[in-house]
C-alpha cells in the first residue's frame, strides 16, 4: 500500500492504495465520483479526462499515487446542477449530448483549452478534441458547444 493525499475538487484527501490504482478508479471508487469514465482503459477515448493541476489528463492510465499532492479537477468539480460552470452550460445550450458517455471529456478538454486558448479557432477546437470520441454523431453540436463556452469566456474577461 502506498500513502498519499491529493486535492480532489478544493478538499484535500488522504489515501492508502495498491500502487497500481488508477487515478480513475479511485476517483469513482473511493471518492464516489462518476465524472469521469470507464471507456477504454487504455487512455485513447477520452472518456475519463480529469484536470490534473489544470491539464487535461486519462485518468485510466494516471497511477494514483504519481499524481500525490496535486490539484485533481472532475465534472463534478466544475460547477452544480444550480450554477454550472461556462462550459457546462455551453453545452447544456447547444444540446451537445446523446447518450453523454463522452461528455466528461469533451467538457474536460475544453475547460482545459479555453484556459490555455481563450479564443480557439475551429481547427484548433477540432485538433483539441479529435482525441474523444464520440459514438453518437453529436460531433456538429459538440463543437458549437465549444465555440459557445468561448464566446461567453471571452464576455467576461475584461
Amino acid at each position: 500500500m502506498t500513502a498519499y493525499s491529493l486535492h480532489i475538487n478544493g478538499s484535500e484527501r488522504h489515501f492508502a492504495t495498491p500502487r497500481e490504482t488508477s487515478l480513475l478508479h479511485l476517483l469513482r471508487n473511493d471518492c464516489g465520483l462518476n465524472g469521469p469514465k470507464y471507456g477504454c482503459g487504455l487512455g485513447q477515448c477520452g472518456s475519463c479526462t480529469v484536470l490534473v493541476d489544470g491539464v487535461a489528463a486519462r485518468s485510466c492510465v494516471v497511477p494514483a499515487h504519481g499524481v500525490a499532492g496535486r490539484h485533481i479537477t472532475t465534472l463534478e468539480g466544475l460547477g452544480t446542477r444550480e450554477a454550472p460552470h461556462f462550459v457546462q452550460q455551453a453545452f447544456l445550450d447547444a444540446q451537445a449530448a446523446q447518450c453523454g458517455y463522452c461528455l466528461n471529456g469533451m467538457v474536460m478538454t475544453t475547460v482545459a483549452l479555453l484556459a490555455r486558448v481563450p479564443d480557439p479557432t475551429p481547427e484548433q477546437v477540432r485538433a483539441e478534441l479529435s482525441h474523444n470520441l464520440c459514438r453518437c454523431g453529436t460531433h456538429l453540436e459538440i463543437l458549437d458547444a465549444v465555440q459557445r463556452a468561448a464566446r461567453r469566456s471571452a464576455e467576461d474577461r475584461p
